[in-house]
């Protein structure tokens, strides 16, 4: 077994807490878009955005992978948007644990910000499907890391 560490040091044990998703079976376009759009707010907020990403009410903007993407209403400041549904259910259940690891530190969960959010590229279940005539198509699954520290604000 790997042993996972994470992309932030130096984080006060006493007001912050930490959870990871590893190998997650969700598009790291769409993870990484959404991290970019939730790093830096409250932890609550974070939460009721994912929930409504996920009922298809509120799109995550597109910054970077956003070629021949449509454009959606109610992106605040930005053309090109998704609904990521997978991705915000994955990130949303990691927000629901890292939240769970601060009250059990004894930090209130309505005064946690999320200070650091970020996804990274993990490993490729590489798999091939056999078409005709002796031919083969790759059929490849790629997975993502995702991790997550929240800090106590006064």
């Amino acid at each position: 077994m790997p042993s996972w560490k994470y992309s932030i040091q130096g984080l006060d044990p006493d007001r912050t807490a930490i959870a990871s998703g590893r190998d997650l079976r969700v598009s790291h376009k769409a993870a990484r878009e959404i991290c970019h759009y939730v790093k830096g707010m409250r932890l609550e907020k974070a939460k009721d955005v994912l929930q409504e990403v996920v009922a298809l009410k509120r799109p995550v903007p597109y910054r970077r992978h956003n070629k021949k993407v449509a454009h959606r209403k109610g992106v605040q400041g930005f053309d090109a948007g998704r609904y990521p549904k997978k991705a915000a259910a994955a990130i949303l259940k990691i927000l629901d644990q890292v939240e769970a690891n601060a009250e059990f530190k004894g930090l209130y969960s309505d005064r946690l910000k999320i200070i650091h959010i970020a996804s990274h590229k993990g490993r490729v279940i590489r798999n091939y499907i056999p078409r005709a005539f002796g031919r083969s198509s790759p059929y490849f699954n790629y997975l993502t890391h995702v991790e997550v520290a929240v800090e106590e604000i006064q």
